[in-house]
C-alpha cells in the first residue's frame, strides 16, 4: 500500500513538471510570435519593459510614414529637431543635413551657439505662423525613428538657413541627393568665410 502511495506521489510530480516544462516551451515559442506581430502592427515593443518615457517612445518607437505637405509645428525641440502633430500624434522631425550644437542632449553639455540656433529655429518658425512645409530627399528616418525631412517655410529652406548663418554645421555623410549636399556645402563655405556663428571661434 505505501509503495502504492509513494507510486502516485511520484506520478503526480512527474505530471506537474511536465506542466511546468509544457507551459514554459509554448511562452519561448510564442513569445517570439507575440513581439513579431507587435513590431508588424506598430505597437512600441517599449510597453512590454515598462519604458513609460514619452520622449524615448517619440524617438525611438515611431512608425508613421507622415506624407510630404503643411504641418503644424507644436514643439521646437532644439535648433535642428521639431514636433508636428501627424494622425493624433506628436512626430519628430529632424531637419536632414543639417547639425546645429546641442542644447537638449542627455549627459551632454550645451554646446556654444546651441541656445542661438534653437532661438532661430523658434523664431523663423513662428514668423510662419508655426507652420512648415516638410518634403523628403533621400532617407526618411534615422536609427532613433525621427523622420528626415527638408523643412521649408514658403520658399526658403530652413535646413539651409541655417547651415548659412553659421547655426548648423553641413552634415554630407547621410543618403539624400548630391544636389542638395551641393547646397549645403557652399552655405557653410560661406558661412566660414563669413566667420559667421560657430566658425566665429
Amino acid at each position: 500500500m505505501a509503495r502504492r502511495k509513494t507510486g502516485l506521489l511520484l506520478n503526480r510530480r512527474a505530471k506537474s513538471k511536465i506542466k511546468k516544462i509544457g507551459s514554459g516551451l509554448i511562452l519561448l515559442v510564442a513569445l517570439p510570435l507575440i513581439l513579431s506581430f507587435a513590431k508588424w502592427a506598430g505597437v512600441p515593443l517599449d510597453s512590454f519593459f515598462g519604458n513609460s518615457n514619452p520622449d524615448h517612445f517619440l524617438q525611438t518607437s515611431q512608425q508613421l510614414v507622415v506624407p510630404e505637405g503643411e504641418y503644424k509645428v507644436v514643439r521646437c525641440v532644439d535648433g535642428d529637431t521639431i514636433d508636428i502633430f501627424f494622425s493624433k500624434r506628436k512626430v519628430r522631425i529632424r531637419l536632414i543635413g543639417a547639425n546645429t550644437p546641442e542644447t537638449v542632449k542627455p549627459n551632454t553639455p550645451v554646446e556654444p551657439f546651441g541656445p542661438e540656433a534653437s532661438q532661430f529655429t523658434k523664431r523663423m518658425i513662428a514668423k510662419h505662423g508655426n507652420r512648415i512645409r516638410m518634403t523628403y530627399d533621400g532617407a526618411t528616418t534615422d536609427k532613433y525613428g525621427r523622420t528626415l525631412a527638408m523643412v521649408w517655410l514658403g520658399d526658403v529652406l530652413l535646413n539651409e538657413l541655417l547651415i548659412q548663418n553659421g547655426l548648423a554645421k553641413a552634415e554630407l555623410q547621410y543618403h539624400y541627393s548630391q544636389a542638395m549636399k551641393n547646397r549645403f556645402q557652399a552655405a557653410e563655405n560661406e558661412a566660414k568665410r563669413k566667420r559667421l556663428g560657430i566658425w566665429s571661434q
